[in-house]
């Protein structure tokens, strides 16, 4: 049994045997807003460890997952009311190591958990219980799915409109977000066209289904689909912005949809943009009879606990690849400890992934779980 800490300065919570939890930790802070995630950003060594409160997981992370997002959040682009300096990092993996007394009714000490919440670049994180999803296992591979392959679920679920022969292409296919788009197009019957910036990913992109890959280093986008698909695409899953949205909106077929799910060819710049042909967009959307619709997770949370069901479920079947890329392959090698949060979204911009982009924390070493 473990005992009930009566810690009457703070607040009632369970922890492991008087479990090593030490009392300062490393996190992530933004210290200043930049689009450049090196000057916004500041590796705190001596943090104070947070304490749960009742309803709440102390969780040690194990796995941290980078996003393109991450210098969108550090430039203070999604709420301009938070001011510096506050916490970084979208969603990670790891073990309960504390939690709250009324989180103790769902939830023990040395239990797997993933979560989506600011703040997960920390050795430790304070989750609400009621946000934590329960894991089998610590695997990297349930974190691509928290915000990944949730956005790229939901989205073409509700704005996609999928069914079997309807083209789909995907752009930026083989990142983090990009191969759940593939896969589920596929599984909905498409046929599905992915671009992409190496013959290594284009090899990647095959193995999960790809039926046409497009690498726009060695072949012209607009050629390609103006050759091989005369009629046009579908669906397209876009997130590269720029020049591929307005590849990808020319190329779209009578009663066509365009979904937005980001523009990171913008996000280096200070506004966060890069120019579009947006004059001529009503013209022709008009003339096809098509649509452009913006997707943002953040918007689809009440059907999120059920899209991440089914796409564990999935991966547990052995019907979802879950590629992650921990940078075994970068100068430098393995994204390990937060330290190497840095050279991960470097790796990102430089458009070298393939999958999604995790770090490991290790675990220290006096620990008793």
């Amino acid at each position: 049994s473990r005992p009930i800490l009566d810690m009457s300065y703070s607040r009632h919570f369970l922890d492991f045997q008087g479990s090593s939890i030490p009392s300062s930790m490393k996190k992530l802070v933004v210290t200043k807003l930049s689009q450049n995630f090196r000057e916004a950003v500041t590796l705190q060594q001596d943090s104070p460890v947070p304490l749960p409160g009742d309803g709440d997981l102390l969780v040690r992370n194990r796995f941290v997952g980078i996003n393109a997002s991450d210098i969108n959040y550090s430039a203070g682009r999604y709420d301009a009311s938070l001011k510096p300096p506050f916490d970084i990092g979208f969603e990670g993996v790891g073990d309960v190591v504390a939690l709250g007394l009324s989180a103790s009714a769902d939830y023990t000490v040395g239990q797997a958990v993933a979560y989506v919440k600011a703040g997960s670049f920390a050795e430790y994180t304070v989750v609400p219980a009621r946000q934590a999803v329960p894991l089998p296992s610590l695997k990297p591979e349930f974190l691509t799915l928290m915000v990944s392959g949730a956005t790229a679920y939901l989205s073409l679920k509700e704005l996609g409109d999928l069914s079997e022969g309807k083209k789909v292409l995907v752009t930026a296919a083989a990142g983090g977000t990009g191969q759940f788009a593939v896969q589920l197009a596929k599984k909905a019957k498409c046929h599905v066209i992915g671009t992409c910036s190496s013959d290594e990913k284009g090899g990647f992109l095959k193995s999960i289904g790809c039926d046409r890959t497009i690498n726009y280093k060695t072949e012209n986008i607009e050629s390609v689909l103006r050759k091989d698909y005369p009629e046009g695409v579908d669906v397209v899953y876009e997130s590269v912005g720029g020049k591929m949205f307005d590849l990808a909106l020319d190329a779209l077929a009578i009663k066509g949809r365009l979904i937005v799910i980001g523009f990171i060819a913008g996000y280096q710049n200070p506004t966060g943009l890069q120019p579009i042909k947006a004059e001529l967009l009503p013209a022709k959307l008009l003339k096809k009879s098509a649509s452009v619709r913006g997707f943002f997770l953040n918007h689809y949370l009440s059907d999120y606990k059920m899209a991440l069901q089914h796409l564990l479920k999935m991966y547990e079947r052995g019907d979802l690849v879950c590629e992650v890329d921990f940078g075994d392959l970068s100068p430098e090698g393995k994204f390990t400890g937060l330290e190497s949060v840095f050279r991960a979204v470097d790796y990102m911009y430089m458009g070298k992934n393939i999958g999604k982009i995790v770090v490991e924390l290790p675990h220290s070493v006096n620990s008793k779980l």
